[in-house]
């Protein structure tokens, strides 16, 4: 983190559908005090962009664009979520909410962070590397900031590591004999 002891810590939070409770928790429970909080929320574009080329290419032009309805409908639901992140929070914060690849985008945005906080989004039934989304996996490993990453539920137990990958014992030639 930069800065002295007097300087306010730059908090990110991914608010996510499904995970947004546990990083805006995690936020409470583990930021540094007088923190500043930055909620972020990143719609993709793919939905809306793949309706767009539908209604184009196959239904003509006729009545009123569907993806544009669609991005109304992603913009309310990412006001929403963040304002039920913020009303959790309980505390001033700065709201981000960014529309391209989710990955990159938070990414980008982080970049100015002392801290970003995730949420795993994978398979949240045993532990081990599936329990890491695409973009969540790229994020922890492109972030140019700490990153905490939490379980958005309890964690499973231990006993869910999955099992070593199996590897043969290394074959060792019999040492070769030569006569002169």
């Amino acid at each position: 983190m930069t800065g002295t002891g007097t300087q306010a810590r730059s908090v990110f939070i991914w608010v996510g559908e499904g995970t947004w409770r546990a990083t805006v928790d995690a936020a409470l429970d583990l930021a540094p005090a007088g923190a500043r909080f930055t909620l972020l929320h990143v719609t993709p574009p793919e939905v809306p962009d793949a309706v767009h080329g539908a209604y184009a290419g196959l239904l003509g032009r006729a009545g009123r664009d569907p993806g544009s309805r669609l991005e109304e409908m992603a913009a309310t639901s990412a006001g929403e979520l963040l304002e039920a992140a913020a009303s959790r929070l309980g505390r001033p914060c700065e709201r981000l909410e960014i529309a391209g690849r989710t990955e990159r985008a938070v990414v980008a945005a982080s970049a100015r962070a002392d801290l970003l906080i995730v949420a795993r989004d994978g398979d949240r039934a045993r532990l081990g590397p599936k329990s890491l989304g695409k973009a969540t996996r790229f994020v922890v490993d492109h972030a140019a900031c700490p990153v905490l990453l939490v379980w958005p539920e309890s964690p499973p137990g231990v006993g869910t590591i999955p099992p070593p990958p199996h590897h043969p014992p290394p074959h060792h030639p019999p040492p070769s004999s030569t006569t002169d």
